[in-house]
């Protein structure tokens, strides 16, 4: 299996930091957030990642490379003539470098989480994606998404983590350009194509610089 990170957004809510830092390369607990990702995806046995690039995209290219410093090996879909085409619209560009996963992984590049990505993970018969769910944090109090019986429904009691296993049907019928996944599954959703689970380790949406020194305050006290 491949995996996915999402890399390519303005950073707006995290200015004036991403001013001149792309959001991944911002340090948490001295460490550029992206690497935590590489780490972990390279412990839990991926060899293949897909990095989407935007904002101050090249930098990230610069500092990351081909990716051998962690064992991996990291293509780029570089969005940065066209400017960043938010989720969906990444994925769809992406694609020909996920061709031969199914399902690959994604991931947003501005979380930060203890969770084992499952590289054996496979989609039951007509499920288009299965997405990990976490409990609702401060500023999110209202959630997303709810489970039900193994399935994911468009009702608000849990968060969507920002990471997901995706089936490429569901990008069969969407063209190129800006666009969310969030449509994309809430249609899949009416005809019960996406399958979940509630994660309950560490999970942080590093969003704004208040969450960023929050989070480092309490990776360097220990807690």
């Amino acid at each position: 299996m491949k995996a996915m990170i999402l890399s390519a957004g303005l950073g707006t809510r995290m200015r004036p930091l991403t001013d001149t830092t792309p959001k991944p390369l911002l340090k948490v607990g001295g460490i550029p957030l992206i690497v935590w990702h590489l780490e972990r995806l390279a412990h839990d046995g991926f060899k293949e990642v897909v990095i989407n690039i935007a904002h101050l995209g090249y930098k990230i290219k610069d500092f990351l490379g081909d990716g051998k410093d962690w064992g991996i090996h990291i293509n780029y879909s570089d969005e940065q003539e066209e400017g960043a085409l938010e989720s969906a619209g990444g994925i769809i560009k992406a694609l020909p470098l996920l061709e031969d996963s199914e399902p690959f992984l994604v991931l947003n590049g501005d979380i930060f989480t203890d969770y084992d990505f499952n590289i054996s993970k496979k989609l039951d018969k007509g499920i288009l994606a299965h997405l990990i769910l976490v409990k609702n944090p401060k500023h999110n109090p209202n959630g997303d998404f709810d489970l039900e019986d193994g399935l994911i429904v468009d009702r608000k009691n849990y968060t969507f983590s920002g990471i997901g296993y995706y089936s490429k049907e569901l990008f069969q019928e969407i063209s190129y350009g800006k666009s969310s996944t969030i449509p994309l599954l809430k249609e899949a959703m009416k005809n019960s194509q996406v399958t979940g689970e509630l994660y309950s380790g560490e999970w942080v949406d590093i969003g704004t610089p208040q969450r960023l020194e929050l989070l480092n305050a309490q990776l360097f006290n220990g807690s």
